[in-house]
């Protein structure tokens, strides 16, 4: 699992390079992707990046024609990150041969073998979420009153 996942933030990376962004850029855009429409603030809070950090990457990003400010029509005060479809499409392309290589793992598997690696999958993700808050609940903590977390030994 480990190996698996920093193998993809390698292919992110890689994704980012050929595409000419930084690679927080390219995350920040993935999650502009899963999200929809939203304001820098819920951007900035999903990243757990600073807003001042956040208006650099949009800034970033729509000076590369990939996300554009939207201001909001019944509150023209509120503005909206969006990706814009046609330029995110040329970066998805470069997701081609990943989907490639999983096409071909996922068929040698049988449809129950592939809804059990599905729940894997989304139960492994909801893991993820709840230990992501819980080291996010260290932040506010000093250092010496963080308690000692120890890993365990794997079977």
């Amino acid at each position: 699992m480990r190996r698996s996942s920093a193998q993809g933030v390698l292919y992110g990376q890689t994704v980012a390079n050929v595409a000419g962004i930084a690679n927080s850029d390219l995350e920040c855009m993935d999650i502009l992707y899963l999200e929809g429409r939203v304001s820098a603030g819920r951007l900035a809070e999903v990243t757990g990046l600073t807003t001042g950090a956040i208006t650099g990457v949009v800034d970033r990003l729509e000076k590369a024609g990939l996300v554009r400010r939207e201001r909001d029509e019944k509150d023209r005060r509120k503005v909206f990150i969006s990706v814009v479809p046609e330029t995110a499409m040329k970066i998805g392309q470069l997701y081609v041969p990943m989907q490639q290589a999983m096409e071909k793992v996922f068929g040698a598997y049988s449809d129950e073998e592939l809804r059990l690696l599905l729940r894997f999958a989304v139960e492994g993700y909801k893991g993820v979420l709840a230990a992501t808050e819980a080291l996010k609940g260290l932040l506010d903590t000093p250092p010496e009153k963080r308690p000692n977390l120890k890993l365990k030994k794997l079977r």
